[in-house]
């Protein structure tokens, strides 16, 4: 039996932060371009849940749930597939999940993650949250990296990395520089 992958997208600054220092979202570029638009519906036609920290989970499911609801909307169908798709909301302090279609883990998180790879089904994939994300690195737990690096340099925020201990070596897999000015570097763990 294949064990599912665990894949990270997330985007962030060229000096590596996912936020600013307040959280500011201002300096991401909004305006994708088709490849981008044509990668991440590659991406995400790979996978059949969805990982999230409860921070991250707060904003993103009702989010997505509000764009499925609208047809006009042009995201509309990212939004169903966001909806549609299972998720599992990493917290502690969470007794019961709020949203439909999303579960909650609440044990040890290498633990649960594993679990959740040896199930059957297609890959899984984590969106952002710093903390949560960092986490997951901390712990080996992510099997590709598909960082979506921006023209913008922040100088301080939120970086992903703050966790890990000890240098961790990964394969460059890819190299996608879009016309909207994203590069997408794509890392396998070693």
């Amino acid at each position: 039996m294949t064990t599912r992958k665990l894949k990270l997208q997330v985007q962030m600054s060229m000096d590596g932060f996912i936020a600013g220092p307040n959280g500011e979202m201002d300096w991401l570029t909004f305006n994708w371009s088709e490849d981008l638009k044509n990668y991440v519906t590659e991406l995400t036609a790979s996978m059949d849940t969805i990982l999230l920290g409860k921070n991250l989970a707060m904003g993103f499911i009702p989010h997505w749930q509000q764009v499925a609801a609208s047809p006009e909307n042009p995201e509309h169908d990212a939004g169903l597939i966001f909806t549609n798709t299972p998720k599992v909301v990493f917290t502690k302090k969470m007794d019961e999940s709020p949203w439909p279609n999303t579960v909650l883990a609440k044990g040890d998180l290498a633990a649960e993650v594993n679990a959740i790879k040896a199930q059957d089904g297609r890959d899984m994939m984590v969106y952002g949250g710093g903390s949560f994300v960092s986490s997951l690195i901390r712990e080996k737990l992510i099997d590709e990296l598909h960082l979506f690096v921006n023209p913008a340099v922040l100088g301080s925020g939120m970086p992903i990395f703050q966790q890990v201990g000890e240098k961790q070596a990964y394969r460059l897999l890819n190299v996608k520089p879009c016309a909207c000015g994203i590069v997408v570097l794509t890392y396998k763990t070693l």
